[in-house]
């Protein structure tokens, strides 16, 4: 049992950290290679540079936040939230005639870390809100 505890005491930091790496990296890339994120803004939807360029930015904020105890529950919100806006673009993406991520293959694997990214905002939310009540 305590080796249990342990290793939940030593995944709620690596998954916070994890979530917030992965968030300031992909948020760099849409300033490095805008062009890739270009066909992911559904053609309905003007100023399609300038939503790759907010979203990125947003998620390098968001990963950033989570990085501060007093930012860390908004960033966790914040990429939930972000991450629930992006899910149906990727789930489009897989009936799409011609996806965005370059074959239906790659469109229905990148479905389930749209769903992964999703779980772990959830867990890090909770985490960061269950240790702000305990160490008030």
């Amino acid at each position: 049992m305590k080796k249990l505890n342990i290793l939940r005491a030593l995944s709620r930091p690596l998954l916070k950290v994890s979530l917030a790496i992965f968030l300031i990296f992909g948020g760099a890339k849409h300033f490095i290679n805008p062009d890739f994120y270009t066909p992911f803004v559904p053609s309905f939807l003007p100023f399609t540079m300038a939503i790759v360029y907010i979203s990125g930015l947003l998620e390098i904020i968001l990963g950033l936040a989570l990085l501060f105890k007093k930012q860390a529950t908004i960033g966790a919100w914040g990429i939930l939230i972000l991450m629930l806006l992006f899910l149906p673009i990727h789930i489009w993406d897989v009936f799409s005639e011609t996806p965005a991520v370059g074959s239906h293959k790659a469109a229905l694997a990148r479905l389930p870390i749209q769903f992964l990214l999703i779980f772990s905002a959830w867990k890090v939310k909770n985490n960061v809100s269950q240790h702000n009540l305990t160490n008030r």
